[in-house]
């Protein structure tokens, strides 16, 4: 394991989350500048950069922690570590963390990239924001939407997994989570590619998402809000049933519908967002017909 990159000194004293609607402070007023909130961002991948450039945008000093972080944008202070085993050095003391660490394949799979991360962290970030998966939700199926109130009770080996990432997180840094359905965009368009290679799929299983831009909103303000909620689905409020959302695709991209497996077994679950929406306001891409025909678009004028 390659030794952590050189970091900042870890000495400045924490910044409090900034409220959402804060203006900056403008010349000649009184007052001293706000202090620079430093932010580390966990399992740095395309979420996280995103969500970075964001940060950086608005003041923000980004460290960003992945096992290969040369070709991370100007600007984020990278921090090589794998933290499926014990780091030699402390990081950098943080006023905020996002996580964004897969679960890996395994029931336990965060406990000890958690517990690896809690060791090395000179004090618990004033906010931390650990990104689950609405698979946790998994076989608590049927047509009502699923509110936060949801007990989860997962079966699969992935499911568990993020059962447990979720409480370790609350544990180990008070986090709040945030559990993602679906996350497309672009470079996130495995459901085009599949339309375009026919591929089957049962269309009777019930689906949700959100787009990256509107995740990436929605992680920046949970970093800001002075009273977050600790449970927090991020979803559009449309759900679709699989079929639904392929023949909309093909329309779009002047293909036949790829059949369905057979025999259909539906599943999946239908989420609310509608917490997302009281918190957030207007979803840039507010459902996937709008999202879908934004990717396709792209492709066609590449």
């Amino acid at each position: 394991m390659n030794a952590p990159d050189p970091v900042p000194p870890a000495e400045p004293p924490a910044a409090p989350p900034r409220p959402r609607s804060a203006s900056p402070q403008l010349p000649g007023t009184a007052g001293s500048p706000a202090p620079v909130r430093r932010v580390l961002l966990v399992g740095c991948g395309k979420l996280g950069t995103r969500l970075g450039r964001r940060l950086l945008e608005g003041g923000d000093e980004v460290l960003a922690l992945r096992r290969a972080p040369d070709d991370l944008p100007e600007g984020f202070v990278p921090i090589a570590a794998d933290l499926s085993e014990p780091l030699p050095e402390p990081l950098p003391a943080v006023d905020a963390m996002v996580i964004t660490l897969p679960p890996g394949d395994a029931e336990l799979g965060y406990r000890a990239p958690l517990r690896h991360l809690a060791d090395v962290l000179p004090r618990v970030p004033t906010r931390t924001v650990f990104v689950s998966s609405t698979r946790v939700l998994e076989g608590l199926g049927g047509a009502e939407p699923l509110t936060e109130a949801a007990v989860p009770q997962p079966t699969s080996v992935r499911g568990l997994a993020l059962r447990d990432g979720e409480e370790r997180a609350r544990d180990l840094f008070g986090a709040l989570v945030v559990r993602p359905a679906g996350i497309y965009g672009p470079g996130r368009d495995h459901l085009v590619r599949g339309v375009r290679a026919g591929r089957a799929v049962d269309h009777s299983r019930r689906t949700n998402r959100i787009h990256e831009t509107d995740l990436v909103r929605t992680l920046a303000l949970l970093l800001d809000l002075e009273d977050p909620p600790p449970l927090l689905h991020a979803v559009d409020d449309s759900p679709a049933l699989l079929g639904e959302v392929l023949a909309h695709i093909a329309d779009r991209l002047e293909l036949p519908l790829p059949a369905s497996l057979e025999p259909r077994r539906g599943g999946g679950t239908v989420l609310s967002g509608r917490l997302l929406a009281e918190l957030l306001g207007p979803l840039e891409v507010p459902d996937f017909r709008a999202g879908y025909d934004a990717i396709i678009a792209a492709d066609q004028h590449r």
